[in-house]
C-alpha cells in the first residue's frame, strides 16, 4: 500500500530508521502545545504592573533569597523542634500511605480485568478516576468540614487519593500476569483466592512495594503543604508560621532545607529499594 509522504515522518536516530505516522490527533496536539507556548511568552507583556520599580523589586527579591538560602537560621524554634515536626509530617504521610495501600490491594484485585468480570472492574475504575480527578488538597478540605481542621482530615484526604492512585497501579501490575499461569492454576483446581495469593501476589509484590514507596514520597510533600492549609501540624505548619505570622525569612530558609534534606533521603532510600527489587526479579 502506498503511503503519502505527508502522512509519515521518517527519522534516523542511533542508526535506526523511525517512521512516525502523522494523524489528526498529533496535529491537534502540536497546535495546542505551540499555542500554549505562544501565550506563555506574550502573556507577561499584557499584565498591568502598575507603579512597580523593577530595579527595586529585583533588589528586594535577591535580598530575600539571600536571607532564605544563604543565611538560614532558627530563631523562633529549635533544631530539636524542627526534627519533631518533620517526624510528625512523616508520620502523617506514612499512616495515609499504609492505610491506603491495604485498601488499594483489595480494590485492585476486584478491578483487574483478568481476575473479575468487566462490569465489576469498570465500576471501580470509574470511581477511582473520579477520586484522582479531584486534587488531594480539596479532599482534605472536604474532610475538614466533617472532622475539623487537623491531622485527621489530612490523613483521610491523603488516604482517599492514595487509594485511587495505588488501586490503578496495583491493578495494572496484576493485569500483566501471564494468562497461562492463571489458566494452569484453574485447570489444577485452584479457586479464585488461591490464584490471588499463590500467583498474583508473589509475581507483583516487587511492583507493589515500589509503587507504595513512590506514593509515600508524594504524600510526604502533600503533608508538608497540608500542615499549613489544613492546620495538620508538622513542619509545614512551622513553615507557614515563619513565612506569614512572624515573617522570619532566615527561619523559612532553614525549614526549607530541613524538608528538602528529608526528601532527598527518601529518594535515596527509594532508589536503593528499587535496585534490590530489580536484582531479585
Amino acid at each position: 500500500m502506498h503511503v503519502s509522504p505527508l502522512e509519515t515522518n521518517v527519522k534516523v536516530r542511533n542508526g535506526r530508521i523511525q517512521i512516525t505516522k502523522t494523524t489528526k490527533a498529533n496535529i491537534v496536539m502540536r497546535l495546542v502545545l505551540w499555542a500554549l507556548l505562544l501565550f506563555t511568552l506574550i502573556g507577561p507583556f499584557f499584565l498591568d504592573y502598575g507603579t512597580i520599580t523593577w530595579s527595586t523589586a529585583i533588589s528586594l527579591t535577591l535580598g530575600n533569597l539571600k536571607m532564605m538560602f544563604l543565611e538560614p537560621a532558627f530563631h523562633q524554634i529549635t533544631f530539636a523542634t524542627a526534627l519533631k515536626q518533620i517526624s510528625m509530617t512523616l508520620a502523617l504521610a506514612f499512616l495515609a500511605t499504609i492505610l491506603g495501600a491495604v485498601i488499594s490491594f483489595f480494590l485492585a484485585i476486584f478491578s483487574a480485568k483478568n481476575l473479575v468480570p468487566s462490569m465489576v472492574s469498570n465500576g471501580i475504575i470509574a470511581f477511582n478516576s473520579f477520586i484522582r480527578a479531584v486534587p488531594t488538597v480539596l479532599w482534605v478540605l472536604i474532610f475538614a468540614i466533617v472532622a475539623g481542621l487537623g491531622a485527621i482530615a489530612c490523613v483521610l484526604g491523603m488516604m482517599l487519593h492514595t487509594i485511587a492512585y495505588l488501586t490503578k497501579a496495583f491493578a495494572e501490575s496484576f493485569e500483566e500476569l501471564e494468562e497461562g499461569t492463571i489458566e494452569a492454576l484453574r485447570a489444577s483446581g485452584a479457586n479464585w483466592w488461591h490464584i490471588v495469593w499463590h500467583a498474583v501476589v508473589p509475581q507483583s509484590s516487587s511492583y507493589m512495594v515500589s509503587w507504595i514507596f513512590l506514593r509515600f514520597e508524594t504524600n510526604y510533600g502533600v503533608a508538608v503543604a497540608m500542615g499549613a492549609a489544613a492546620a495538620a501540624g508538622g513542619i509545614g505548619f512551622e513553615l507557614f508560621m515563619a513565612s506569614s505570622f512572624y515573617y522570619d525569612l532566615h527561619e523559612v530558609g532553614m525549614i526549607t532545607y530541613c524538608a528538602l534534606i528529608v526528601a532527598i533521603i527518601l529518594e535515596l532510600v527509594s532508589l536503593r529499594i528499587k535496585r534490590k527489587l530489580m536484582a531479585k526479579s
